[in-house]
């Protein structure tokens, strides 16, 4: 029972170590790939794609895609450095984001796929969903973050809003484009300046 107890308490301490530690194994690079992709998503749906709200599939196509694409990135770059640390810590960090990043992504899931199936008159409320729900996730997991990147939250929680009340403006290519080509943009900043920036000549790692 001691040894069994004296685990317990290990596996408690690592748990809430976890939980007040930052996660340095996400990095800048891939967060600003994200912004990238979210300003190719918005130009080539201005040039190539017609109205969201008869073009539906096309439209769901390009920002599922660009979604996929720079979640698949910055996971790749965790799952590495998580794999090349010898921090136990840094391994329950990256499991404890994904747990409180995933029922977001979870949601988002859902209400595209209700909206899409039973309701594709409503299209147009997606993009203020999806920048609601990634702000709640960005917020769920900003114990892990630096600081300042809760105000990165609470920017995608506010520019979400903003979608909604635009009505089917909202599909527009750069009512999503311009908030993720900004939020991500702003947030790989304050992970290369909190976490990756030289000091004194020597780069901060995990």
């Amino acid at each position: 029972m001691e040894l069994r107890d004296a685990i317990d308490q290990i596996s408690t301490i690592r748990t809430q170590l976890a939980a007040t530690e930052r996660l340095r194994s996400l990095r800048a690079v891939p967060v600003a790939l994200s912004g990238l992709l979210a300003v190719f998503a918005a130009v080539a749906q201005s040039l190539w794609l017609g109205d969201p709200m008869v073009d539906t599939r096309r439209y769901l196509w390009l920002w599922c895609g660009v979604a996929v694409v720079s979640g698949t990135a910055a996971g790749i770059v965790v799952l590495r450095r998580v794999q090349q640390s010898d921090s136990a810590l840094g391994t329950a960090h990256a499991r404890l984001a994904a747990v409180q990043f995933a029922p977001s992504l979870l949601v988002g899931a859902i209400v595209t796929w209700f909206v899409i199936d039973r309701l594709p008159q409503l299209v147009w409320v997606l993009p203020g969903l999806w920048q609601l729900l990634f702000g709640l996730g960005n917020l769920a997991a900003h114990r892990l973050l630096p600081g300042p990147a809760a105000v990165v939250g609470v920017l995608y929680l506010a520019s979400g809003t903003c979608c909604l009340w635009f009505g089917e403006r909202a599909l527009e290519p750069w009512a999503m484009g311009l908030p993720f080509a900004v939020g991500q943009s702003a947030l790989a900043a304050i992970l290369w300046w909190q976490n990756e920036r030289a000091v004194c000549g020597v780069e901060v790692r995990s």
